[in-house]
């Protein structure tokens, strides 16, 4: 089921999109910002193509696309978010959020966090987690303004944790 906000649209990735992307098939309704579309990074879509196999459709988490929205209607793709779901045994659940170049910059990223977010919480959530490289500083600042505080750190990323 969609998730709509008055800027964006949460809409669940299915397998059906990603097999027709791995054929190919790039639908102009698919409407990417920028030319951008899964078809560029294959290795996620046979991935989540064969978690499905392996365990099942994880909805309401797995991959979701990020849709702009004009005066009530959706418009262009701009990005993904993620929620790497079934919970864990403790009631926590990592996400990854990205969007297309075209459309950084304009504080889509922090409304895209919160709804990853609240999806989540609705969902049963206790702790969601989300990993940022520590060099970039914009994905860590929205994950801070969202509530998010530091768990853990690496060389070369921070972990970033809610609990509900």
């Amino acid at each position: 089921m969609d998730t709509t906000t008055p800027s964006l649209t949460l809409r669940p990735f299915t397998v059906d999109d990603a097999e027709r992307l791995l054929s190919g098939e790039v639908d102009p309704r698919d409407g990417w910002e920028g030319g951008y579309s899964f078809t560029e990074e294959p290795e996620l879509l046979r991935e989540y193509v064969d978690a499905v196999r392996d365990a099942g459709d994880p909805a309401p988490f797995g991959p979701y696309l990020v849709h702009l929205v004009d005066g009530g209607i959706t418009g262009a793709a701009v990005g993904g978010v993620n929620l790497f779901g079934p919970l864990s045994d403790d009631g926590a659940i990592e996400f990854a959020f990205a969007l297309v170049p075209a459309a950084r910059g304009r504080g889509l990223a922090d409304h895209v966090v919160r709804e990853a977010l609240a999806l989540a919480r609705a969902n049963g959530a206790r702790i969601v987690r989300a990993e940022a490289e520590i060099a970039n500083l914009p994905a860590r600042r929205v994950l801070e303004r969202s509530g998010m505080g530091e768990c853990a750190r690496t060389d070369g990323s921070i972990t970033y944790e809610i609990r509900y």
